[in-house]
């Protein structure tokens, strides 16, 4: 069952490609992909051999590590451009209240449609690393990484030194829990596409609504005296629902400076 959808979602993920006298060749990065998984499901992971998937995908050993670095990477293939389009994201945060954490959400939104776009493939490497401890650790790295990239990107929104961000790792923290708290769900099947989407966007809001109730403070230790915007909301508010009212409020508190886009 575990190669049937595999094998369905890398001949979606990569078409044939035409050679020139039109017959169709695989891709030669699908069918090491295919044949890894394959091998996988017959003999486990640790005992396949990159020279055993390079042999049943029919090209050679050098073929197969200019494709991928390593076995571990024909499991995450794409991290690498994930984690540059993530990053891309976030360098565009900047210090103002009013878009700062919002596009700190929406670069959480790039990895989970990153998740929903791989489908199959994506559940049969969570059952596959969940009995494999080493690549388990790699996910739990991958988790570290992430939440450091949104804490460093945060810290300029919360005016705070690095080694002195709690506000930024709390915030990154909650952001990365709230993503991989649906993700998990939709990779179990407790989910569809629209439910994780749906489920994100209320994980979200509830960051985002944590956010505004002390944006003021993050900008200022003299906040509470100065005075501070509270944004109360119900717990169950959406992204949608939430970002209008944030805006307003923390526009009120920075009266000359107008909102960035997100």
């Amino acid at each position: 069952m575990v190669l049937s959808t595999v094998r369905a979602t890398l001949s979606l993920a990569n078409p044939l490609d035409p050679s020139p006298g039109g017959s169709p060749v695989p891709d030669t990065t699908a069918r090491l992909r295919e044949a890894a998984y394959a091998l996988f499901e017959q003999q486990g992971y640790a005992a396949t051999t990159v020279d055993q998937i390079a042999a049943r995908a029919g090209v050679g050993r050098s073929t197969f590590f200019r494709a991928f670095g390593s076995k571990e990477d024909v499991i995450f293939p794409d991290h690498e451009a994930l984690v540059a389009r993530v990053a891309a994201r976030l360098e565009t945060l900047g210090s103002d209240p009013g878009s700062a954490p919002i596009g700190a959400t929406e670069a959480a939104r790039i990895v989970l449609e990153h998740y929903l776009a791989e489908g199959d493939l994506a559940r049969a490497r969570y059952r596959l690393t969940a009995s494999v401890p080493t690549l388990r650790d790699r996910e739990v790295s991958s988790t570290t990484g992430y939440r450091r990239l949104f804490r460093d990107a945060l810290r300029t929104w919360t005016g705070e030194e690095p080694g002195d961000d709690l506000r930024a790792e709390v915030i990154a923290g909650s952001i990365v829990t709230a993503h991989n708290h649906v993700l998990r769900r939709w990779l179990r099947g407790d989910l569809d596409d629209a439910g994780a989407r749906e489920a994100l966007d209320r994980a979200l809001g509830l960051v985002l609504t944590s956010i505004s109730a002390t944006a003021s403070d993050a900008r200022s230790g003299a906040a509470l005296r100065d005075g501070t915007t509270v944004v109360v909301m119900r717990s169950g508010a959406t992204v949608e629902q939430v970002l209008p009212q944030i805006r307003a409020a923390l526009g009120r508190e920075r009266p000359h400076e107008g909102p960035s886009p997100a």
